[in-house]
């Protein structure tokens, strides 16, 4: 009976929650209405948002696997090392991390920090804060050539600029937030020196198309693999974010077709529009459900943007708003907990989340600011 009773007040809490959701929705929209906008919306998600991300990711994949086999990714890395102390406060080898997660997604980062010969370059608390750095960068090229595919070129490199602000901010914040919690980390290692060991491989060298080959679809596989795994993410969040985002069909009433909606976010939008145009440059408040829906997952924020071109609320500056805090978020609240946890810092991923909260804002807001500046050359 105790075991029961533990569940009882979490068990109320989460039926209480989804009563008050729901029905919130069917007194608006009719419950027929709301199920069957529900299946139309998540429906036409997959078919005409989903599929078109995964044939980017495959893309993407196949490209980033065939740069990290010529050496277009070390040719980077060099190129990017100087930067790396003074800027992110990080040794040079973290930039490998970096371009490894913009050609991929998160977790990249922490595959590469479980590398002995990697992770032997950190202190602790510069090695922690490479969840929060990688992040920063996450799905950055995905993103980047979604918003080229909207016939923008300008606005996503400004966007780019703004998520390497707010990457900087976000890291060194949570750098600090160690250091604080844990002296003893600023000192000591990540890596016990005796651990570091050479690993010797003997690789069969294959010929050239081969190799050109095997890069293609593996990188491509992997992009599938990533496709795969956006897909929850674009239809329960994306579905869930529309209904509160749109409105009800042209004639005022609701029918249960795909995209019809209560309106909530832009009400709460209107409320608080002074802070986000201030902001972020806002001049519609449809545009906060894209960074509402990048905590969880970024590849579900962008399935947000066709049809906000339709309704004609996007503009240059969005879009630069937009790549800046999603790739800056990229889905951090999805994935830090597992990314802390695999590299054996669980603890610590309240402080995580804090520090990128900050950071993505900051990358949203200094992306508008160049736009503005950008706009009056």
């Amino acid at each position: 009976m105790k075991r029961i009773m533990k569940y009882v007040p979490s068990g109320v809490v989460c039926l209480a929650v989804i009563f008050l959701l729901f029905g919130y929705l069917a007194s608006q929209m009719g419950t027929a209405n709301m199920l069957n906008t529900i299946m139309r919306t998540a429906h036409d998600l997959l078919l005409n948002t989903v599929f078109y991300l995964m044939a980017i990711c495959v893309i993407t994949g196949a490209i980033g696997r065939l740069f990290v086999e010529f050496g277009v990714v070390s040719l980077l890395e060099k190129l990017l090392r100087p930067l790396m102390k003074p800027v992110f406060n990080l040794p040079g080898v973290a930039s490998l991390g970096a371009v490894l997660t913009f050609l991929s997604d998160n977790p990249a980062i922490i595959s590469l920090a479980q590398d002995k010969r990697f992770s032997a370059y950190f202190k602790k608390y510069q090695f922690i804060s490479l969840t929060n750095f990688g992040t920063a960068f996450g799905m950055g090229l995905l993103v980047i050539v979604f918003m080229v595919g909207q016939s923008y070129f300008v606005e996503p490199f400004i966007g780019l600029f703004g998520a390497v602000c707010g990457c900087m901010v976000s890291t060194r914040l949570m750098q600090y937030f160690v250091v604080k919690n844990y002296p003893q980390y600023k000192s000591e290692d990540a890596c016990d020196a005796q651990e570091v060991e050479a690993i010797e491989a003997e690789e069969v060298e294959k010929p050239l198309f081969q190799r050109i080959l095997d890069s293609l679809l593996d990188g491509g596989r992997t992009g599938v693999d990533v496709g795969m795994a956006i897909i929850p993410g674009v239809l329960i969040i994306s579905t869930l974010v529309m209904l509160f985002t749109f409105g009800p069909s042209a004639g005022g009433y609701f029918t249960g077709a795909a995209y019809e909606g209560v309106q909530l976010l832009p009400w709460i939008g209107g409320k608080l529009s002074f802070i986000f145009e201030f902001l972020f440059g806002f001049h519609d408040p449809h545009l906060i459900a894209f960074p509402i829906t990048a905590l969880g997952a970024v590849g579900a924020a962008l399935g947000l943007i066709p049809n906000f071109a339709s309704a004609g609320w996007i503009d240059g500056n969005a879009i630069a708003v937009f790549t800046a805090i999603g790739m800056c978020w990229s889905g951090y609240l999805s994935t830090h907990t597992a990314m802390l946890d695999a590299i054996g810092y669980r603890q610590l991923t309240s402080k995580a989340i804090l520090a990128h909260t900050i950071g993505g804002v900051v990358a949203a807001v200094v992306a508008h600011w160049v736009y503005v500046l950008f706009s009056l050359v």
